[in-house]
């Protein structure tokens, strides 16, 4: 049987991470209970590890922060292989 909560958002976790920390739930427990709801669409524990200390330090926010910068192009597999480039 698939877990239940297969589908989801990675701001879902993070907001789950968030309210069980908050709750005092040790972040090896959070992760046990994820994997249980989550399956293999679960976050790692070292990244629920990381949010922790990320809310123990004060953030609230459960999004991705603004980043300066070029953001990322996609570019077709042919242009990005080797073969794909001619001299």
């Amino acid at each position: 049987m698939d877990p239940p909560l297969q589908d989801c958002t990675i701001e879902e976790q993070r907001g789950v991470v968030r309210f069980l920390w908050a709750e005092g739930v040790k972040p090896v427990e959070i992760h046990r209970r994820m994997l249980a709801q989550y399956g293999q669409s679960a976050m790692s524990q070292r990244k629920v590890y990381e949010w922790v200390e990320r809310f123990k330090s004060g953030r609230t926010r459960v999004t991705d922060e603004g980043r300066s910068g070029r953001p990322s192009t996609s570019r077709s597999r042919k242009a990005s292989s080797p073969q794909g480039y001619r001299n």
